[in-house]
C-alpha cells in the first residue's frame, strides 16, 4: 500500500502561494484566507521545507517579499490542477453533510433540493453535478443516500431521486440520465483474453473480482443474470471498497471482473485490460432522474435535473 506523499505542501499553503501569484501580495492573500500574516508566513516556511528552497524571494534584509521565486511558481502551476480537484471536491462533500432542507425543493425559495441516489449514482455521477450547479446556476443539494430512491421521492423525503434498476416506475416522471454499459475485463493474460468470449452461465458460476455489496456495477451484473435466467452469480473471488482498487487486481492477473465501460475505458485502451463477450446477457445499465407525477420541479431541482439529463428537462 503506497504512503501519503511527503513532499506535497498542505492545499492552504498552495492557496496562498497560488493567490500571492494573482495579488502580488503576502498580506492579501492572507486576509483572503482568514490568517494573518504571522500563520501565513509559517504556511509558506513550512511548503519551503518541503519544496527544498525559497518560493518567495527575499528582500535586502534578507524579509520575504511577494514575488515569487522560479521554484514558487513551478510550485503554483503544478498545484493549479490539484487546487482545482479540491475545489470540486469540496463542492462534492458539501452534499454529504446532515441537514434538513425547509422543502424536498419542489417550491420556489427552498434552501436546499434534496437528491434521493445510491452509491453507485453517488460515486459515478454527483460530483460532475454538483461542480457544473456550482459553476452555471447555483444552488445547494444535499443528498439522502438510499437503496430505493423511487420510494424516497414517492414518500416525499425528497425532490429528485436517480434509479439504477429497470422496470417501470408508478406514480413517477422519469428521464434517461446516462447509459454505460459494462464490460467483462481480463488481463492480457487472462485464459479468456483473445477467445470468442463466453456465456451468461459460465460468467454467473465464476469467482469474479467485485466491488462490496449495493456498489459499483455488482448490483446492474446481479439484475442482469437475474434477468438472464441463470441464475444467482458465485460468490465473488475478492471484494474490494473502490473501482480503482478492482481494476489493480484485474491487472495483476488476479482474476476477471465486469465494470463500467467508462470505468474501464483508460486501462482498456491502454492494453492493460481486456474486454471479453459475454453471450446470452443484457449489460446495459440505464440511469434515469425521477421526481413526483403530477409536479413540476422548480429552481435547483429544475436545474440538477437539467443538468442530469444534458438539458432534456425544460
Amino acid at each position: 500500500m503506497a504512503s501519503a506523499p511527503a513532499r506535497v505542501p498542505d492545499l492552504t499553503a498552495l492557496t496562498l502561494l497560488r493567490d500571492i501569484a494573482c495579488t502580488g501580495s503576502l498580506a492579501a492573500a492572507a486576509e483572503g484566507l482568514g490568517l494573518t500574516v504571522q500563520a501565513a508566513s509559517a504556511r509558506i516556511r513550512a511548503a519551503e521545507q518541503q519544496a527544498g528552497g525559497p518560493v518567495l524571494e527575499r528582500g535586502r534584509r534578507g524579509r520575504r517579499s511577494s514575488r515569487l521565486t522560479t521554484r514558487g511558481v513551478l510550485l503554483v502551476e503544478w498545484a493549479g490542477p490539484l487546487l482545482d480537484a479540491a475545489a470540486d471536491l469540496d463542492v462534492a462533500v458539501a452534499a454529504l453533510r446532515t441537514g434538513t432542507a425547509p422543502d424536498a425543493g419542489t417550491g420556489a425559495g427552498a434552501d436546499a433540493v434534496v437528491l434521493a441516489a445510491g452509491p453507485v449514482v453517488a460515486e459515478g455521477l454527483l460530483q460532475g453535478w454538483l461542480v457544473e450547479l456550482r459553476d452555471g446556476p447555483g444552488g445547494r443539494v444535499t443528498l439522502l443516500d438510499t437503496d430505493d430512491p423511487a420510494a424516497a421521492v414517492r414518500d416525499g423525503a425528497a425532490a429528485v431521486g436517480v434509479v439504477a434498476t429497470p422496470g417501470p416506475l408508478p406514480d413517477l416522471h422519469a428521464a434517461t440520465v446516462v447509459s454505460d454499459p459494462l464490460v467483462l475485463v481480463v488481463a492480457p493474460g487472462h485464459p479468456w483474453a483473445g477467445g470468442d468470449g463466453v456465456e451468461a452461465a459460465e460468467l454467473a458460476a465464476t469467482a469474479l473480482l467485485t466491488r462490496l455489496p449495493r456498489t459499483g456495477a455488482r448490483p446492474a451484473l446481479e439484475a442482469a443474470l437475474e434477468r438472464a435466467g441463470v441464475g444467482a452469480p458465485a460468490a465473488p473471488r475478492h471484494e474490494y471498497a473502490a473501482d480503482a482498487a478492482v481494476r489493480a487486481a484485474v491487472r495483476a492477473g488476479d482474476g476477471a471482473a465486469v465494470l463500467g465501460r467508462a470505468v474501464a475505458a483508460a486501462d482498456v485502451a491502454a492494453g492493460s485490460l481486456v474486454t471479453v463477450a459475454v453471450h446470452g446477457l443484457d449489460l446495459t445499465r440505464e440511469f434515469r432522474a425521477v421526481w413526483r407525477d403530477g409536479t413540476s420541479p422548480r429552481g435547483t431541482a429544475r436545474d440538477l435535473l437539467r443538468i442530469a439529463t444534458g438539458g432534456r428537462i425544460r
